[in-house]
Parts: C-alpha cells; sequence; structure tokens
C-alpha cells in the first residue's frame, strides 16, 4: 500500500534507513503518514527547497487517486 511505497522511498534516501519509522492514521476522510526519520536525515527527505517531500506527496496523490482517498505526508525528527 501507500505506507509501503513511502518507506521504500525514505529508505533509499537516508542515510539511516533502520531509523525509519512510518505511521499510517486512517481517518474518514484522508489518510495520515507518519514518517519520523533521524534528525541527521531530515533534510534528505525534504529535500533542497522541499523537492523531495513535493514528490513524494505528488506520488502519493498521484497512486491514491483511484482509491478515492486523500494522504497527508507529516515528516517528523525523532
Amino acid at each position: 500500500g501507500m505506507r509501503d511505497l513511502v518507506e521504500r522511498i525514505v529508505k533509499a534516501l537516508v542515510d539511516q534507513p533502520e531509523a525509519v519509522e512510518i505511521t499510517e492514521i486512517q481517518g474518514n476522510h484522508a489518510h495520515v503518514i507518519e514518517l519520523s526519520v533521524a534528525k541527521e536525515d531530515l533534510g534528505k527527505v525534504i529535500g533542497k527547497g522541499g523537492a523531495h517531500a513535493s514528490a513524494i506527496r505528488t506520488l502519493l496523490a498521484a497512486a491514491s487517486g483511484k482509491e478515492n482517498k486523500r494522504y497527508i505526508l507529516e515528516i517528523i525528527e525523532h
């Protein structure tokens, strides 16, 4: 699902893939995907000018189109 998609992309971007934690919170109209990464990897996930985070959000929107669900990506540092 979407959680696995985000996990594969993020683990490929970071230096500490073992520190990646993803929680999916299912709501009535939207699903929130909470992504937690090591502090040192935060910049890699967000990307220059937010480019990586935007790209991941775009993929989520594109992939969820047929499901009629909205996915919200929240990036948290730990």
